[in-house]
């Protein structure tokens, strides 16, 4: 355990207002059009050249809006490109670091009370920038928004009643199939989905789902349909439910066709043993099937007379009409179908581009918890007393890893002489430093930047007393000094930490000397 008194006075003052308080704006700057009176540059971000929105003044000076400069220092300090600008760019004073910046009260209070009025056209509102920011900022009813589905400006008092009722990219629920899809495309849904209410003309049934409507049609009594013998000529066209009335009214009709069509292709037969196919009859003739000549030409003469040809034609008609029309509705299909695909894919994009923002905010918000989480660990091990106990735990684990080279320094906590002095911090290297390497512990003492070193005395001349403690407390290390206020390490940092200033202690412990 290492334990470090260090006597200071302490400092009364007014606190300064934290950092995390003060980032709570998501807006960038104020339209100078808002202001009543022309805009002094003083009052001017250096970032969106808009007038300031809760300021905040780097260490060289320049202010900016707290959403522009959070964006700025988001990954990490950044030089200044306004000092830059103005020739005056300094390696330490013109780095843009969220740790050294300030919120700028005194620019905001003149801000507040400048002189404003409502930018939007027909309304007549007039006040301080400071009541526009709090009172009307947002909530103006004459104030033009984009939709964000059909970007189209809109008045913000109407933006309800357009996204109810009159935006074309507004996002609908078919009451039907429940798919999700856009106003404008309502028709080329409508032409695809397998619940869309449909009604028979035949029969007037209402309210047949699409996916169904075929089934209906084929069973449906007042359907009309054609004879299953219009392939040999057939051209009867009879409802559903009187198809067996027709066959059985027409059998002398049937058996004249199908006689007319065998005759004709036994009449085109050439030789014995052939094949002969018509309209999706194959038969088969034998030698011993052959008929005599004078049945042959009588067979012949009754074929030239027949309407075999004729109606093997119109099959052929009604066939292509047939499929006519199924290439005509696949043709539809498929054009509707790529509509809906063509929509799905601009709602993928949509929604990976609202994920892409998502994870953004997701960083950010990830790196305000690492921000306040260094936070509270400083917090939770801050003294202000100048008084500062260094347990440090797993001590043989962490001297096995000095030795090997791993882990060699370990910082303490910071720590203050009191509410409002000297920020301080030790760090140990647990297998020695320099002359002391392999035969000591090597103790700093290190003086840090803190937030009041402007209101402190320089260079830091506190007397500063160092033990360290036998935990069987029967014989204690303890080692005092002052500090030399010519040397470096005590003079007012310009960095995060001094040089320090190291105590030699043996490792068993024995001896204490200076460095």
């Amino acid at each position: 355990i290492l334990k470090m008194i260090s006597t200071a006075g302490k400092w009364k003052g007014m606190a300064r207002p934290s950092l995390s308080s003060s980032l709570d704006s998501m807006l960038p700057g104020i339209s100078r059009q808002v202001l009543s009176v022309s805009m002094e540059p003083k009052y001017q971000c250096q970032q969106c050249k808009e007038v300031l929105r809760k300021p905040f003044q780097a260490q060289c000076g320049h202010r900016f809006c707290v959403f522009c400069f959070k964006e700025l220092t988001s990954s990490g300090p950044i030089p200044c490109e306004a000092c830059r600008a103005e020739g005056i760019f300094e390696e330490q004073l013109s780095m843009l670091n969220i740790t050294e910046a300030f919120p700028d009260n005194a620019a905001r209070r003149e801000i507040d009370s400048l002189p404003a009025k409502c930018p939007n056209e027909g309304c007549s509102w007039t006040g301080t920038l400071k009541d526009y920011e709090g009172q009307h900022e947002g909530r103006c009813e004459f104030e033009r928004v984009t939709c964000e589905a059909c970007q189209v400006l809109i008045l913000l008092s109407d933006r309800d009643r357009h996204n109810e009722r009159e935006c074309e990219a507004r996002t609908l629920n078919c009451k039907y199939c429940k798919v999700s899809f856009n106003f404008k495309d309502i028709k080329a849904h409508d032409e695809i989905c397998q619940k869309f209410p449909m009604q028979c003309k035949d029969c007037g049934k209402k309210k047949i789902p699409r996916e169904k409507f075929q089934e209906h049609s084929k069973s449906c009594a007042k359907s009309k349909s054609a004879c299953q013998f219009r392939e040999i000529g057939c051209r009867a066209v009879v409802d559903n439910g009187k198809q067996h009335e027709h066959e059985q009214a027409s059998i002398t009709e049937h058996l004249r066709l199908m006689l007319a069509v065998l005759s004709a292709v036994r009449l085109r037969a050439d030789g014995a043993g052939e094949w002969q196919e018509d309209s999706g009859l194959g038969l088969y003739r034998g030698p011993e099937d052959a008929p005599p000549p004078a049945a042959r030409a009588a067979a012949a003469n009754h074929g030239e007379r027949g309407p075999s040809v004729q109606q093997k034609m119109t099959a052929l008609e009604n066939i292509a009409c047939v499929l006519n029309r199924e290439v005509e509705r696949t043709a539809l299909t498929l054009e509707a179908l790529t509509r809906q695909h063509r929509l799905d894919q601009e709602k993928i994009e949509s929604l990976s581009t609202k994920v892409r923002q998502l994870e953004r905010t997701l960083t950010m918000r990830d790196l305000k918890l690492a921000e306040s989480e260094q936070s509270l660990r400083e917090l939770q091990f801050c003294t202000y007393d100048g008084m500062f106990i260094w347990k440090i735990s797993d001590f043989s684990h962490r001297r096995q890893d000095a030795l090997a080279g791993r882990s060699p320094a370990l910082f303490s906590p910071a720590f203050y002489s009191s509410k409002y002095g000297y920020k301080m911090c030790l760090r140990l290297y647990m297998n020695g430093d320099g002359t002391g390497r392999n035969t000591h512990l090597s103790l700093f003492f290190v003086v840090m930047r803190g937030k009041y070193d402007a209101l402190l005395k320089w260079p830091f001349g506190q007397k500063v007393t160092l033990m360290l403690l036998d935990q069987n407390n029967r014989e204690h290390i303890i080692d005092a000094f002052r500090p030399d206020t010519s040397s470096t390490s005590f003079q007012r940092p310009i960095s995060e930490m001094n040089i320090s200033l190291c105590i030699k202690a043996s490792a068993k412990y024995r001896k204490c000397e200076r460095k």
